[in-house]
């Protein structure tokens, strides 16, 4: 009797601690991949690269132009349609920079920021899961 209570224990201790290592993998690989993003888009930034050339850079790289906003209301459209839980940050810096392209690489979405002039100044990251 003591066996089989035994056996299920420790088999319910087994399942945890496995969607437990599974979680944590997880969020480990989320963190990660997000960062890699970022850093990317951050020196990108700093070299202050022109609409035309971030647009062939990641057209390069296979990355899918969804949209492009020259204007408050059409950036409006792009957050409230790609922009997921981030449309607040989103709103803010197309407020302040209005021309807006935005891009799927991979399993990112991309708002890139221009100024007048067309020079990247700021961007937003999206995970394509946070777009839904």
């Amino acid at each position: 009797m003591k066996r089989p209570l035994i056996l299920l224990g420790a088999a319910a201790v087994t399942a945890v601690l496995a969607w437990l290592a599974l979680m944590l993998g997880d969020v480990g690989f989320e963190t990660r991949r997000f960062s890699l993003h970022e850093g990317r888009l951050k020196r990108l930034q700093a070299l202050q690269p022109q609409a035309d050339q971030v647009t062939q850079g990641l057209a390069d790289e296979h990355a899918r132009l969804l949209g492009v906003a020259r204007d408050a209301g059409s950036a409006e459209t792009l957050a409230q349609r790609y922009g997921g839980t981030r449309q607040d940050e989103i709103r803010a810096k197309a407020a302040r920079w209005p021309h807006v392209r935005v891009f799927l690489a991979a399993d990112m979405i991309y708002f890139i920021y221009f100024d007048p002039g067309g020079v990247m100044k700021d961007f937003t990251l999206v995970t394509a899961g946070q777009a839904r």
